[in-house]
């Protein structure tokens, strides 16, 4: 008999699925599996070879010899392999919180999938855990080494780290489940020998007209086959054919699993309302439930917390955590992120990946604020969160069940106030960088950048507005602004009188220099004293005059603004402007 050593699991002597979370910690031994052609693959890489007395089983379908060179074999189908032992090592329960963070590499990293990774890392780091990452990549038909390349990086720009992954190592690996297989395989296998689980070689036509027949009675679809029951002669007789089969997991009849959710409260099933469902399939490779139940149990995984779509594959998970007698974790879900209109976000209502909000021009420290607030909240009215405010105040008890909705609008806000919010050395480069990639500077760090920065930060809530503004703030439309219903008001109340003002402070020189001096106040008050004018009635003309628009940041640091060094070609000076004003004077002439 080979066995395998399971260090630091607790073990439950009660019949198969019993669940004693509070029996004490100890190694227990559990019987190796013979491995089938089907199981092959991928257990050398992980396993020893073992020498082990002569024996002969029956029950699987599967019989196993002594070889020449003393090590054991499995023959099934014609087909020989040689057993390994893997020594699977379980995390002990110390009372460190373990979660982790499980992405399919078949795409981009969703909003969802983000914020299930927030969500996550933040409550290890507020409880002193760790984050666990682990890539689920069975779908070998979709799942690429680009994705997962390009989720880690997502994951980093946002500013989230784990402490163990396939990037960097730990001690419960491997951390991408193609390279568990062997893991997966032998603790099917033990499944089979403790009658936990059985092969089935159901066909796809038997399947399917088993499924009609359920729907056309309203039976909830169950699986019904043979197999179950079947002896050892119809088991071996198939298998001596080479009839292509699946492991099926044994459920019990008339049991009622239940979890305690951390979001949702008291959560249960009836096992009458589940078939016996599949663990390996035909080509040997492990179905989702039985991968992540395994997955979790052997890492240690102390506290689950996912989106909420996950929530009917508990049951398949409790039942694989109880006859392996893995103590549960305990799980959270929660709820889904929906878009504005209530339905599911999605690619049609815009940008749904980290990475596209990235190239957007969003901060991390927004995205990581923003996601936050996507079903929780500290009971308080804040908004605007670093992360590290975040880290301190996240707990689980203040995650809502009620479904959150994804809001560009405010996502756009509170980006703007997190621009706000950067120290100016930050806000410079980061704008000044936009400045030079549009042809607005030459240079990132020039005296224009400085000021233009100082002009539009306030203004903008994406980084990439900085360019539209300043290009605002350079020009000098008036012409085609004039038409405008209220600037036609302002125009109507006696403009001329502003205008020739202003012409003649720049024909005198007194203009230029007051914006020298950085006193362009002053001189706006000595119009205004000059022709009886104050207020709203003063300063609108005014900037209408010398910036063409009746919006904008200060007037006078516009003036400043354009005489800096640095200043691009495409800005319209002072002198140009004026000519311009002179050149619509008919618009107001009485």
């Amino acid at each position: 008999r080979v066995h395998v050593r399971l260090t630091g699991l607790p073990t439950a002597r009660s019949r198969p699925h019993a669940h004693h979370p509070h029996e004490p910690q100890r190694s227990i031994t559990m019987s190796a599996f013979m491995l089938s052609a089907h199981a092959l693959h991928g257990a050398v890489a992980l396993g020893a070879r073992v020498k082990s007395p002569s024996m002969l089983r029956r029950g699987s379908g599967l019989f196993a010899r002594r070889t020449t060179s003393g090590a054991r074999s499995v023959v099934s189908s014609g087909a020989v392999a040689t057993e390994e032992k893997i020594d699977i090592k379980v995390p002990p329960q110390d009372g460190t919180v373990r979660v982790r963070f499980a992405p399919s590499p078949t795409g981009n990293l969703h909003v969802g999938g983000a914020r299930t990774a927030l969500f996550n890392w933040l409550y290890a780091r507020n409880l002193g855990g760790k984050l666990i990452l682990r890539v689920e990549d069975t779908d070998q038909a979709r799942s690429t080494r680009e994705s997962e390349d390009a989720m880690v990086r997502d994951l980093k720009w946002l500013g989230l780290d784990w402490d163990e992954g396939p990037d960097c190592g730990g001690p419960y690996g491997p951390y991408r489940q193609s390279e568990r297989q062997a893991i997966y395989k032998q603790l099917a296998m033990q499944l089979v020998e403790e009658g936990h689980a059985y092969p089935c070689f159901c066909t796809d036509k038997e399947l399917t007209m088993m499924k009609e027949e359920q729907e056309a009675k309203k039976l909830p679809p169950k699986y019904t086959g043979k197999w179950a029951t079947a002896s050892e002669e119809e088991v071996d007789a198939e298998m001596a054919k080479g009839t292509p089969f699946v492991y099926r997991f044994r459920v019990p009849e008339g049991e009622r699993i239940e979890i305690d959710d951390m979001i949702r409260g008291k959560v249960g099933w009836d096992t009458d309302t589940l078939g016996d469902f599949v663990l390996l399939r035909s080509n040997g490779l492990p179905v989702y439930n039985f991968c992540v139940a395994v997955d979790d149990a052997t890492m240690g995984i102390t506290h689950v917390l996912r989106a909420e779509e996950h929530l009917p594959n508990t049951l398949r998970q409790a039942l694989v955590y109880d006859a392996l007698k893995f103590p549960r974790p305990k799980f959270g879900h929660m709820s889904l992120i929906l878009a504005p209109d209530r339905s599911k976000l999605s690619k049609r209502h815009g940008a749904t990946s980290v990475g596209q909000f990235k190239d957007q021009g969003y901060l991390n420290k927004t995205m990581i604020n923003y996601l936050s607030l996507l079903g929780w909240n500290d009971g308080t009215e804040q908004e605007i969160y670093e992360t590290e405010e975040l880290v301190k105040v996240f707990s689980t008890d203040r995650i809502n069940k009620s479904p959150a909705v994804f809001d560009v609008v405010k996502l756009n806000w509170m980006n703007g106030q997190h621009i706000r919010l950067l120290p100016e050395e930050e806000q410079v480069a980061m704008i000044g960088a936009v400045l030079v990639n549009e042809g607005l500077a030459a240079s990132a760090d020039s005296d224009f950048v400085k000021k233009a920065v100082k002009l539009c930060a306030n203004g903008i809530e994406l980084v990439e507005d900085a360019a539209k503004e300043v290009r605002d703030i350079l020009a000098y439309d008036l012409a085609g602004n004039i038409s405008d219903e209220k600037m036609k008001k302002v125009l109507e109340d006696d403009f001329g009188e502003i205008a020739d003002a202003v012409i003649a402070g720049f024909e005198s020189g007194e203009l230029a220099a007051a914006i020298e001096a950085n006193d362009f106040k002053k001189f706006v008050n000595g119009i205004g004293k000059t022709l009886d004018r104050k207020g709203k009635r003063l300063f609108m003309p005014v900037r209408i005059a010398l910036t063409g628009r009746m919006q904008g940041p200060d007037v006078g640091e516009v003036l400043d603004l354009l005489s800096s060094e640095g200043v691009p070609d495409s800005a319209v000076g002072l002198e140009a402007r004026v000519a311009a004003l002179k050149a619509e004077s008919a618009a107001w002439a009485k």
